[in-house]
């Protein structure tokens, strides 16, 4: 199966069927709306719950609450108005959302409490009532403080009733009291590449080996997803071009060495998940070799792509978004009945984006 990679912008293919549902722009006290995740309730509902910046700025280091949107027609209309989901419980914010349905029946949300450069960690909270209400937080990581680096959509579960959460920890030099801007220029690139797991629907939690990555390679922000022959395949982004891949048999808990997949990519995530009832894996990524200069380190395009051979190779589908200004990332997948849905953010305008991909589209 081919591999397309890097496909100029005016030459790039279009997804006709990749329909926009709703784009949150930002607002008054609002800079910044971002990094969200999907679930569907028992009575068909999908609730979006996303990252809301509030105050003046748009960092990763700014103010933010959780919010939801709902939707009662599998994804294709979205409330108008957001419902506070939780106000900020941390010193610089919250943020960075995974929704999971649980072998229990119950909905676990995960997301960042961020209070420092050496205080980001990853917390769970349950609800038993179709998201109306949610449990006391427990931190899922406490075997050594950090900055934890959580993406949104990045926890699964196994079909054994394990959870698995990647992360990446940075360790950075930093000073009390310093300003965002101080905050952000030292920023430890370099991340540490873990994955936690848990047996008992997240009360506790054990970390795997750290996955080994050359020294010289900017390691981010992984993500798992499980294979048909059982074994979990994380992927990485990095600064070497393309996304890394490490692969575990033994459900989480050590991981072989990184290797180099074919998934062309700047410094961005990419985003991975099995669509439904098939061999069949999706992919949704900045299709960008960055050959050329005026394309150096963007995130657009936004392409979809699909692999039947356990992500060994890539078939490109169509690019969704081509705006050369516009830089998309963060991206959650969710699937309905007929379609997949996106919701990724977009930097240039500092909104999310919700799509919709028909799953006739990506045979």
């Amino acid at each position: 199966m081919l591999f397309l990679a890097g496909l100029p912008f005016s030459g790039s293919l279009q997804a006709q069927n990749a329909l926009t549902a709703l784009h949150i722009k930002p607002g008054p006290d609002n800079p910044r709306n971002s990094e969200g995740d999907f679930v569907t309730l028992k009575d068909g509902t999908i609730m979006l719950v996303y990252t809301r910046f509030t105050g003046n700025s748009s960092s990763d280091f700014g103010g933010s609450d959780l919010v939801a949107r709902y939707s009662r027609d599998n994804g294709k209309t979205w409330d108008a108005e957001d419902h506070l989901v939780l106000k900020n419980e941390g010193r610089m914010n919250i943020m960075s959302v995974s929704l999971l349905r649980l072998k229990s029946g119950k909905i676990a949300l995960f997301y960042l409490r961020k209070n420092g450069l050496a205080d980001c960690l990853p917390l769970l909270r349950i609800s038993s009532d179709e998201g109306k209400t949610w449990g006391a937080p427990t931190v899922c990581i406490t075997d050594e403080m950090g900055y934890y680096v959580l993406n949104n959509n990045r926890v699964i579960q196994l079909p054994g009733g394990r959870l698995l959460m990647p992360v990446a920890l940075h360790t950075s030099t930093f000073k009390e009291g310093a300003s965002i801007t101080e905050l952000e220029k030292s920023f430890n690139n370099y991340g540490k590449i873990f994955c936690y797991y848990s047996d008992d629907e997240g009360k506790s939690w054990k970390r795997s080996d750290r996955v080994a990555v050359p020294d010289d390679v900017i390691a981010q922000e992984p993500g798992v997803v499980a294979l048909k022959n059982g074994n979990i395949l994380m992927f990485i982004r990095s600064d070497a071009g393309v996304q890394y891949y490490a692969t575990s048999s033994d459900k989480g808990e050590s991981w072989q060495q990184v290797e180099k997949s074919t998934i062309v990519s700047p410094l961005s995530p990419a985003s991975i998940a099995r669509i439904p009832g098939s061999n069949k894996l999706l992919l949704v990524w900045n299709n960008n070799d960055q050959k050329e200069a005026s394309r150096k380190n963007k995130r657009t395009p936004m392409t979809i792509g699909t692999s039947v051979d356990n992500g060994k190779t890539w078939k490109r589908i169509s690019d969704i978004e081509t705006d050369p200004q516009g830089s998309y990332c963060y991206t959650s997948i969710h699937f309905t009945k007929d379609d997949a849905l996106l919701n990724y953010f977009d930097w240039h305008t500092r909104g999310i984006i919700i799509k919709r991909i028909p799953l006739k589209s990506l045979r």
